[in-house]
């Protein structure tokens, strides 16, 4: 009697598996070090080397993904063992010097962690802090590195790398041997497109959407740095008025048009980045204009206040508490800086939620 050939898609089921035993054994088992952490914090914000899987289980290493990556911010997690391919000193800064990127660095070395920082993203003092109060003896890398995540987030300026893809974290599965794999799959047919098509699909839904909700506050920061230009009592040809501060004044202008433009071509959410960065440089422009009218020092170029962007460029940094957080360091404008050491509140940026009025950074990575 023949023996009947299998069926196609048993085969080819058969064969995948055949890889898979193959490969996960192989990706457990290959040695690791800095070296591989940083290339894969290119393609990711978190990378839980295969030594540490146990610390962080895939489903909140995706989790934790998704969450710096819907903020748009360079915040890097690597979750390590502690062993002789892992060194504790300088590895923060080997890890950041290999991965090539400017921004947060936070690491979970064994049950240690600690964190450093770019200071052009974060006030090193600030990252210190933050990194201190969420270390607990006993506690699980899950929650440590959520906390600090979360408080991290809101304060941390830059945007995430070009450079990182869609995938969460990564398994330590080797790339070769997942391009033979993806190789295998895409042969079995036409599903795996379907898939795919159908989450990029939702995807653009869920950014389209995003958009809109950015959309209003942006808006409204345009409008107001428009009415800012408007009320401004200077005219380039008024008495005192020489080539630098008509240069300001041009420069303002032109971020005011540049800012208005991207807003209006702006079809994803990350779009808007460069529309909050032309506002930034405008009311940067204006501050340095005041100075030289005034004839004061020019003012450093610093990010905007925290609470409020359109209070302008920060003029210091001050410790505060956010509620139900812990206390960190943020670049504050001269009125928000007088209001907390007054012990008074901040004037915080407000805008329209499903959950009411909400300070401005929960409505997404303007």
């Amino acid at each position: 009697m023949r023996t009947r050939p299998l069926a196609r898609p048993a085969a080819l089921g058969g064969l995948i598996l055949l890889l898979l035993l193959v490969l996960v054994p192989a990706a457990g088992a290959r040695a690791t070090g800095v070296s591989d952490a940083a290339a894969a914090l290119r393609q990711g914000p978190v990378y839980v080397d295969p030594g540490a899987a146990g610390q962080l289980s895939k489903a909140d290493a995706d989790a934790l993904a998704r969450k710096i990556e819907d903020a748009d911010k360079p915040l890097f997690v690597a979750v390590l063992p502690a062993n002789a391919q892992f060194p504790p000193q300088g590895l923060i800064d080997n890890l950041r010097a290999q991965t090539g990127a400017t921004g947060l660095y936070a690491v979970r070395l064994g049950d240690r962690f600690d964190a450093g920082v770019d200071p052009r993203v974060m006030s090193p003092a600030a990252v210190r802090n933050l990194a201190a109060s969420v270390r607990t003896p006993g506690v699980d890398a899950a929650t440590e590195l959520n906390a600090f995540v979360d408080q991290a987030l809101p304060a941390l300026r830059g945007s995430a790398p070009s450079s990182w893809g869609s995938a969460g974290s990564d398994s330590g599965v080797p790339v070769a041997g997942l391009a033979v794999l993806g190789g295998v799959v895409v042969a079995g047919g036409a599903g795996a497109y379907a898939v795919v098509r159908r989450n990029r699909l939702r995807k653009e839904a869920e950014e389209r959407a995003a958009l809109e909700k950015l959309r209003v506050v942006v808006d409204e920061d345009i409008t107001a740095f428009g009415e800012e230009l408007d009320r401004l009592d200077f005219h380039p040809a008024e008495a005192g008025a020489d080539d630098a501060m008509r240069g300001d004044y041009e420069r303002a202008l032109d971020a005011y048009d540049r800012a208005k433009s991207l807003m209006g071509s702006a079809t994803r959410p990350h779009d808007v980045r460069g529309v909050t960065e032309a506002l930034e440089d405008g009311r940067f422009s204006l501050a340095v204009l005041a100075s030289r009218r005034e004839h004061r020092p020019l003012p450093e170029r610093r990010a905007p206040c925290f609470f409020d962007p359109r209070h302008g460029p920060s003029t210091g940094d001050r410790l505060w508490t956010p509620a139900g957080g812990t206390a960190r360091e943020v670049p504050v404008c001269a009125a928000d800086a007088a209001r907390l050491d007054d012990g008074l509140d901040p004037a915080v940026r407000t805008v329209d939620t499903e959950a009411g009025r909400r300070p401005y950074w929960e409505a997404g990575p303007a």
